[in-house]
């Protein structure tokens, strides 16, 4: 998933969110009926058949992340997806996007340049070097709360620490 949800206009959301199945000749009953639970689960079941460009930006991210789960990978690369929308869209996108990945137990690897988005959805952040890169290091990140949110863990008393030890580590990379 990229940082544009690169939806072809001239499709539906519904053909777009199946292109990837049409592609690889996947387009089978059961993965019809996956892909109409997943509209219906995130909220875009009622557009189904609107044009992308009737779409908020993060509907338009919600339909590329169901586009990307149809295909049932087992790893999910999330590359700066939410940059491409405004800050309040962006936080409640997170949230959803969290949501959605921890439904449905998927392993998601977030790339992003946001230290607040990284500590707030990984479960560990690797922070790289500068070139040629390495992991430089890995900060395991619990929050201790029930039902934990990307959101929520913006406001844990923990979420400054995780922030200024990883702050520290990028501003004193070699």
């Amino acid at each position: 998933m990229l940082q544009k949800d690169h939806l072809f206009e001239w499709r539906t959301v519904y053909s777009n969110v199946t292109l990837g199945l049409e592609i690889q000749k996947k387009l089978t009953p059961e993965h019809v009926s996956s892909v109409n639970h997943m509209l219906d689960a995130y909220g875009l079941s009622a557009f189904k058949d609107a044009r992308p460009s009737q779409l908020s930006g993060g509907m338009r991210q919600r339909a590329a992340l169901i586009r990307t789960l149809a295909l049932e990978p087992d790893l999910l690369l999330l590359d700066e997806p939410f940059s491409a929308l405004d800050y309040q869209t962006r936080l409640s996108v997170c949230d959803d996007i969290a949501g959605i990945i921890k439904k449905e137990e998927k392993t998601a690897i977030l790339v992003t340049h946001d230290l607040s988005e990284a500590i707030s959805m990984a479960d560990q952040v690797l922070v790289l070097s500068k070139r040629p890169g390495h992991v430089q290091r890995l900060v395991p990140v619990v929050f201790h709360m029930e039902n934990r949110t990307p959101m929520g863990s913006r406001n844990a008393p923990e979420f400054k620490d995780y922030f200024n030890l990883i702050w520290k580590e990028l501003n004193t990379s070699g």
